[in-house]
């Protein structure tokens, strides 16, 4: 089972708060996505205006294996800016839940049905490849959601996007809910999960477990409120996890997601999964001793599959044989009656200065500890 991924970080991810990318921004993450193997990149929302259309114009010239999507409402005039960027691909939207609806919009499941038939025509007359998203999914009634989804399919959409629009879905139902879905409407199907309750990848990995074979995510999560599923987090978990073939540059992940937060101006964090700077440090004693000796003994896989390396720190939590090994790497020899000692001012400096001694801060704990064995008794007074 092959999946194939859908990336919407310059459409869904620029939908943060705060998060605006300038037009070579856009066409260089483009680029990079694309380079690391993404099936499709979602570029933006043409309906935006000519600046939007035109760097739409720019992202389809730049990718080379890629295809090129623009998100639209179903709504005609969406229709005319997508013709106008240049794509050959159209992601068409319709609220499906009633609280979208009703409380969102006004309307009806009626109004839904017949407004997104005729966009889903209107588009394919256009010689467009149409797929079409769900909005709410997760919060609508499924049996309208398998009718209308039936209805489409035989008017040529490609696949069908579902929609757990503000993350409330959870893996265990989730898989049952899709799965029936599925079965009654074989075909394509994408997952498109939030991160408001931090489900989003089990959600993407519960989607496919049931039949899905397109996932949605964004570079680092990024996205509304808490983010979407991130492409690094999906991609690890189905290949480990699933033991499922991902055809992607697992190594691009790290200076992809640092693109991303450069031109977003969102730090990442050093403990995120996958990309963080320190998701491969070990510090505490028995980790390391493991690590040392066997390394999938505290790493989930080898970090040279996403271009990272294992890195041993110390800290207050350094046993005996972190500081031996590093005192070895350092070229810092010690008699093995000092190295006691030696811990013990490791984890008393760690927990003073709060950050991993360097290599020059062992060499003076060292040296502190050889000069204490070495120095004369003090005389008795008195």
């Amino acid at each position: 089972m092959e999946v194939r991924f859908c990336d919407t970080t310059l459409r869904d991810g620029e939908q943060t708060p705060g998060v605006a990318f300038t037009a070579e921004e856009k066409v260089a993450i483009a680029v990079a996505l694309d380079a690391a193997g993404v099936h499709q990149i979602e570029a933006g929302i043409p309906a935006m205006g000519p600046g939007e259309i035109e760097v739409l114009r720019r992202v389809v010239g730049a990718v080379e294996r890629a295809g090129v999507v623009a998100w639209c409402r179903a709504d005609q005039r969406d229709l005319d800016a997508a013709v106008a960027s240049g794509v050959s691909a159209v992601h068409v939207t319709i609220p499906a839940s009633d609280l979208h609806l009703r409380v969102k919009l006004g309307k009806t499941r009626a109004w839904a049905r017949e407004r997104i038939t005729a966009c889903v025509r209107d588009a394919t007359d256009r010689g467009l490849l149409v797929s079409v998203g769900f909005e709410d999914a997760s919060r609508a009634d499924d049996a309208f959601v398998t009718d209308l989804a039936g209805e489409l399919r035989g008017l040529g959409v490609t696949r069908f996007r579902w929609a757990d629009t503000v993350g409330v879905a959870n893996p265990i139902a989730l898989h049952t809910r899709l799965r029936a879905l599925v079965e009654a409407v074989p075909g394509p199907w994408e997952i498109h999960a939030h991160d408001d309750f931090g489900l989003a990848t089990a959600n993407t990995i519960a989607a496919v477990q049931a039949g899905f074979t397109w996932v949605s995510t964004t570079v680092t999560g990024l996205g509304e409120r808490a983010g979407n599923a991130p492409i690094e987090e999906v991609a690890m978990a189905l290949r480990h996890l699933l033991e499922l073939p991902v055809e992607l540059d697992t190594a691009a992940f790290r200076p992809l997601a640092r693109l991303v937060a450069g031109a977003a101006r969102r730090p990442l964090p050093a403990g995120k999964a996958v990309v963080g700077d320190e998701v491969f440090d070990h510090e505490s004693g028995i980790h390391v001793h493991g690590v040392l000796r066997a390394p999938a003994t505290y790493e989930p896989f080898d970090p040279a599959e996403v271009g990272a390396s294992r890195r041993l720190v110390l800290g207050k939590h350094s046993g005996r044989a972190a500081v031996r090994h590093l005192m070895d790497r350092h070229g810092i020899d010690a008699p093995d009656e000092d190295l006691e000692p030696i811990v013990g001012l490791v984890r008393a400096h760690a927990t003073t200065h709060k950050q991993p001694l360097s290599g020059d801060d062992l060499r003076a704990l060292v040296r502190r500890v050889a000069t204490g064995r070495t120095a004369p008794p003090t005389a008795p007074r008195g």
